[in-house]
């Protein structure tokens, strides 16, 4: 059966969790004629939330269990997609992956997990490719406004200057919500593992470790407080920065190096000047609240909280003229569910109704290189995300 004759368009894997309720919910309100159904381990918690979210009694419900051998192959063959909310992904993430990569099935996530991410790329590009899925990691705020807004930037660059910028700074303006109770496990099990594997922390270090047999100049670490003269502007650690940096680079690798093989990023969160910046960007800096009180897995805001949310991202750079261009992206709702809610189910609907297979092939992908444009264009249109350019 070709990938066009699947039963399902897409398939939310997940739709218990938090989440994936979100994401159900979406689906049902903004895109009620594609053809989906909601994935989970148990149909009678599946049929709750369907009731919950109020879509249609007819919706699908397909019972499927990475702890159970077969399942997973089951479900992948059945949808041209699958979009999975179920983290951390190291722990129950790579039996999908496999399973989708065999089938020729595409795939988001919503992974923030370099080591995992590591692992993906080499393990599986190659059956990825081999079948025709198209892999595509980090669907949600991390690190679909980083990925596609420097791309939307370069794009920009190279349009009206004729190269791409060899340094863009990505800076966090404003942002209001909560960090995922996935985020926090994802991170705590990737602590858990650098301690049994010691190269796990040299992954996690390395901006490039999402882009194989590759190295691209040395990056700023954006670790400590500090102002910037160009932008005047303190700047404290971007607590993303870690996982989008990887994402950015690898999607410059795979648009082969659109940005330049001496390419420099780094992302951080302006405070603003004088010494009320400089407060601000030290009590980011000394923050330890996710590791001292993490959110818990299967929780999160409240609607209100999520629908008073918000994020605005500038990305900018000098031209080799001196000419400053700058780029923002924003959202409308908290980022890490609202928002990224709506972009995860708008990356999984891009790869089925968007973006064509001959131009964009099997293999591991970040948004950039695997929808672009695509992409961009569905966000503003549906999620509530603008993309501008400001100079």
């Amino acid at each position: 059966m070709s990938i066009t004759q699947r039963e399902f368009d897409v398939i939310v894997y997940g739709a218990t969790g938090f989440t994936g309720r979100l994401v159900a919910e979406y689906i049902s309100q903004q895109h009620p004629d594609i053809n989906w159904a909601m994935a989970g381990r148990s149909s009678e918690k599946l049929a709750k939330v369907r009731d919950l979210i109020a879509a249609p009694t007819d919706t699908p419900l397909v019972v499927a269990d990475s702890s159970v051998d077969g399942s997973m192959e089951t479900m992948a063959k059945r949808a041209a997609c699958v979009i999975t909310t179920v983290g951390p992904y190291q722990l129950y993430g790579e039996s999908l992956v496999a399973a989708c990569a065999a089938s020729g099935t595409d795939y988001v996530d919503l992974c923030g997990e370099p080591a995992w991410m590591h692992d993906i790329v080499r393990n599986y590009n190659a059956a990825a490719a081999d079948s025709g899925a198209r892999i595509v990691l980090s669907c949600g705020f991390d690190s679909i406004p980083f990925d596609l807004g420097v791309y939307f930037l370069q794009k920009h660059a190279i349009e009206t200057s004729g190269a791409p910028l060899s340094q863009v700074k990505g800076r966090v303006r404003k942002m209001q919500g909560t960090f995922s109770g996935g985020t926090a496990a994802s991170f705590f099990e990737t602590m858990k593992r650098a301690k049994v594997q010691p190269e796990v922390m040299d992954w996690l270090r390395d901006p490039f470790t999402l882009c194989p047999d590759f190295t691209g100049p040395v990056q700023p670490h954006g670790a400590k407080p500090l102002f910037e003269e160009d932008l005047n502007s303190w700047s404290a650690p971007f607590i993303m920065a870690s996982i989008n940096t990887k994402n950015v680079h690898r999607s410059n690798a795979l648009l082969g190096h659109l940005y330049g093989e001496n390419f420099i990023y780094d992302e951080m969160f302006l405070t603003g000047p004088g010494e009320q910046g400089e407060k601000m960007a030290n009590a980011i800096a000394s923050d330890n609240s996710m590791a001292t009180n993490p959110p818990k897995p299967g929780e999160g805001p409240s609607k209100e909280e999520r629908e008073n949310g918000f994020f605005d991202v500038m990305f900018t750079g000098q031209t080799t003229e001196g000419k400053r261009l700058t780029a923002g992206v924003t959202g409308d709702k908290d980022p890490g569910y609202g928002s990224t809610s709506k972009m995860i189910t708008e990356a999984g609907l891009c790869l089925v109704q968007d973006v064509d297979r001959e131009k964009t092939p099997g293999g591991v992908y970040t948004s950039a290189p695997a929808m672009g444009e695509a992409l961009i264009k569905r966000l503003i249109k549906y999620a509530g995300l603008t993309f501008d350019v400001e100079s």
